[in-house]
């Protein structure tokens, strides 16, 4: 062994194995990663270099990526040998369609210092995984800011996606313009170009996406400050007399503190859209009275945080998801909108949208006169008979005529909402809930704020709502059997924090056990 060593380190290492240019790609199912790494696999070809690609696949959905990995080098006499995948601190170009992917090639350390430069869109595609925490699971996409930084030897950063967007294109151009931009691979421009020409589909649109990209990667062009991107509130419209009432209750919130105004708004403008401009009244009304009992318990000092957070959360139990609600957004104008543009059709693009509806006997009956509904659930036949007729997945074409004409009078029937027995109960589900947290707003201020911000706990309809329903009962029981504890905030908010932690509530579980650990015997 020790022979053969020598023999090796002998041997004068081949020069072209560090004129390899390694390249790899991390996307996901629709970013066109196949079809960015074909394009730089025919562009090295194009300029006369051997090139291989290959692809460790990944899944269609969002919970994960394929990595498309790509050697090349200028072709000689002798054929080159290829690796087949990438390995750690061993790529000269790591391109990311997305930020988290960036993330991923970390992580993983496909990048270092020495050598990777990192071409990553900053857009945001969220994972399954950050959709399924019953909180927000969404990734902090400043730490993967900080920690390209750190890792790559130079970073080129900023929404290629938007670009894509703006040119009617998708990612894959604006990647390869920032490829082409960055001067990485000895090519010049006009070869991107004409291997874009050269696959013969959506050139143009292509073509556009690719510029844009090039030149801000060649300007090392930076996303703008998160105050310039901060969207505007589209204006109201409607009829004069219902403007004016509207601009009247907005200038009521102008009586409001300061600190609290800008939530208020928010909330105002969710519940007006959700329902009237009676139920606005309704919940500025709510609202005033709250802040009474917040100034009587020393809010000024406290930056009226407890009927900041009643703003928030009052909105949002006034605003419950129900199938009006669903129907009603399912056919408002702005839906297919956005569809449109998310999907980046053009005016000759022809768009089919299929609506998945599954409600059972409990959405069907909440959304009967309360008298009714309450009359139905009290007889056990009958209501298994409603549940076998409507208890049905049905799929329908909200584009088409037909389905789009059943689904817009039940959005229709949100004027009647107040009449029906789910209103009832939220109502009622309300009101308890706000009176626990008002009861202990005098005693101990931080817990009293603490439950209202067990609501949160609470979204969705159908399967979704119970399951939240069902924690936010538990949370709300463990508040109680700390109530009177100086620590009890402390202990609601660990809570509410356990409760998002995991959809199967184990966490809860634990923290509740604790919490019985030491509140004495009989609790449960």
């Amino acid at each position: 062994m020790n022979d053969l060593a020598q023999v090796l380190e002998a041997r004068p290492r081949d020069a072209r194995v560090d004129q390899i240019i390694k390249l790899a790609i991390l996307a996901v199912g629709g970013q066109g990663g196949g079809v960015l790494s074909g394009w730089i696999v025919a562009l090295a070809e194009r300029n006369g270099y051997a090139v291989q690609s290959t692809s460790v696949a990944g899944v269609a959905q969002r919970t994960g990526a394929t990595i498309y990995y790509v050697e090349m080098l200028p072709k000689s006499d002798r054929a080159p040998v290829f690796s087949l995948a990438p390995a750690e601190g061993d790529v000269d170009v790591l391109i990311a369609a997305e930020m988290m992917e960036a993330g991923r090639a970390i992580m993983r350390g496909f990048v270092t210092p020495d050598r990777t430069l990192l071409i990553a869109s900053s857009h945001r595609n969220l994972a399954t995984l950050e959709k399924e925490v019953p909180g927000s699971g969404i990734s902090d996409s400043g730490e993967v800011r900080k920690a390209a930084a750190a890792a790559a030897r130079d970073v080129i950063l900023f929404d290629m996606e938007a670009m894509a967007q703006k040119a009617g294109s998708v990612i894959s151009a604006s990647l390869f313009g920032a490829l082409a931009g960055s001067g990485a691979l000895p090519f010049d421009a006009e070869s991107y170009r004409e291997t874009i020409r050269a696959s013969g589909r959506g050139v143009e649109k292509s073509l556009a996406a690719f510029e844009l990209a090039r030149a801000a990667a060649e300007a090392r062009a930076a996303d703008p400050a998160p105050e310039a991107a901060l969207p505007t509130r589209p204006q109201a419209l409607g009829p004069e007399a219902q403007l004016a009432e509207l601009g009247a209750l907005t200038n009521r919130i102008n009586a409001l503190p300061g600190e609290v105004q800008a939530m208020a708004r928010a909330g105002l403008r969710k519940v007006v859209d959700y329902q009237d401009l009676a139920y606005g009244a309704e919940y500025l009304d709510r609202l005033d009275s709250i802040l009474a009992q917040d100034r009587a318990a020393g809010g000024a000092e406290r930056g009226f945080d407890f009927t900041l957070n009643a703003a928030k959360y009052l909105a949002n139990a006034l605003c419950y998801d129900d199938i009006l609600r669903v129907a009603d957004l399912k056919t408002r104008s702005s839906r297919f909108a956005r569809v449109e543009r998310e999907i980046s059709a053009s005016p000759q693009t022809l768009m089919q949208v299929t609506e998945y509806l599954h409600p059972g006997a409990a959405e069907f009956v909440s959304l009967m006169p309360a008298g009714l509904g309450a009359w139905i659930e009290a007889k056990p036949g009958l209501y298994r008979l409603v549940d076998r007729v409507v208890n049905r997945g049905r799929r329908m074409r909200s584009d088409r005529v037909p389905s789009f004409f059943l689904l817009y009078p039940v959005g229709g029937m949100r004027r009647w909402r107040r009449r029906l027995l789910r209103h009832r109960r939220e109502m009622a589900h309300m009101e308890a809930w706000l009176d626990n947290a008002l009861q202990r707003l005098p005693q101990n201020y931080d817990c009293a704020t603490e439950t209202l911000k067990i609501r949160r706990l609470i979204k969705g309809y159908s399967d979704t709502h119970a399951r939240g329903l069902s924690k936010f009962d538990r949370v709300t029981a463990g508040a109680a059997l700390v109530e009177g504890r100086e620590d009890a905030a402390d202990w609601v908010a660990r809570l509410i924090a356990a409760a998002l932690a995991d959809p199967a509530g184990e966490a809860l579980d634990g923290a509740l056990n604790t919490i019985r650990s030491f509140a004495g015997p009989g609790t449960t």
